[in-house]
Formats: C-alpha cells, sequence, structure tokens
C-alpha cells in the first residue's frame, strides 16, 4: 500500500485513531476566524483526490459552518397562512454551504472541491480547494486552463461542484432518478 492508503484509513474514524491530535486541532479551531486561508491541506489523500496539486495557484481555505436547521427571513407585515413556520429546509449540504461562503469572500479564485475535516456538537468544519485562474501556472496547464473561461467563475452558485452535484440528485443515474435530470424544477415543469 503506498502512503495516502494508510492517511485514508487512519481519516476513516478519525476520534479514534487521531484522538489527541483531534481534539488539540478543534481547540485551536474553534478560536479562528470562521474563514481561514491554510498553507496545506489537513487531509493530503482528500485533497489529491479532488484535484488538489502543490504548486502555484492552488490555494487552500478552511471554513467553519454552525451545525443546526436553518431559519427563514423574518417578514415584517401582512398576514401569514397557518402552516407558516419559522424553520427553512434549504436542500443543501453543509458542504455546498461552505464552499459558496468561500466563494463570496475569495471572489478572485474558483472553487475545485470541498472536503469534510471535523466536527464538534456546534460546528463543521470543511476545507475547500481553490484554484487562482489568471495565475500563469494555471493557465499553462492545459488541465485546470477551463478554470480561466467566465461561466466557471460561479460553478460553486450552479451546483457544479462534488457537494452541489449531491444536493442536486445528481451524485447518481439510472433507476430511481428518473426525476433528478435535467433538474428537478424542470421535471416539475415538464409535469
Amino acid at each position: 500500500m503506498g502512503m495516502y492508503k494508510y492517511v485514508q484509513q487512519l481519516w476513516k474514524k478519525p476520534k479514534a485513531n487521531l484522538n489527541e491530535l483531534y481534539r488539540e486541532r478543534l481547540l485551536i479551531w474553534r478560536r479562528q476566524p470562521s474563514t481561514i486561508r491554510i498553507e496545506k491541506p489537513t487531509r493530503i489523500d482528500r485533497a489529491r483526490n479532488l484535484g488538489y496539486k502543490a504548486k502555484q495557484g492552488y490555494v487552500m481555505v478552511r471554513e467553519r459552518v454552525i451545525r443546526g436547521g436553518h431559519k427563514r427571513p423574518m417578514l415584517k407585515g401582512g398576514r401569514r397562512p397557518k402552516r407558516y413556520t419559522q424553520r427553512l429546509n434549504l436542500r443543501k449540504s453543509y458542504g455546498l454551504i461552505a464552499e459558496e461562503r468561500v466563494q463570496k469572500t475569495y471572489k478572485n479564485l474558483v472553487v475545485l472541491n470541498s472536503y469534510w475535516v471535523a466536527q464538534d456538537g456546534q460546528n463543521y468544519w470543511f476545507e475547500v480547494i481553490c484554484v487562482d485562474p489568471n495565475h500563469p501556472v494555471i493557465k499553462s496547464d492545459p488541465k485546470m486552463a477551463w478554470t480561466g473561461k467566465k461561466a466557471n467563475q460561479s460553478r460553486v452558485f450552479h451546483g457544479k461542484t462534488s457537494a452541489g452535484k449531491k444536493s442536486r440528485g445528481m451524485a447518481k443515474k439510472g433507476k430511481g432518478y428518473e426525476k433528478a435530470r435535467p433538474s428537478r424544477r424542470a421535471h416539475d415543469r415538464k409535469q
């Protein structure tokens, strides 16, 4: 087995395998701001799987997302229906919310992907892989040159990352996913 395979096995049960290190990290991360740029990925195996390369133009950002339900924006006036509640079902994963927040903070970067790093009773932490599309190293790389196109600048908000595809129901195809394509809304419009 290669090195990444061993690292992957450790991260399957981080609380058991990395217990003290995991606790120490959480103590530090709780005090840090919710969006913070980091030097290297914490989970090198996962980052490499999702497209990270240790070269110029790649940026790693750690994002903290508060756990729990979402609330509707408060309406100031007018009558409300009987079933109107404060709870809001977003149909979004915490990972997608983390990616969107990073994209709003770093507008000049393009979000590639993200992965889970840690969680406690109150928060989730995700690390988001970003690319600078205007960097000469990225422009000259034929595999990453597509990030420079205008259409890919807002790929997070169109659900083009892996977290976005999962929340749109695009993770699988075939039997059971007939209503997912081209989108849930488009399918409902056809009916």
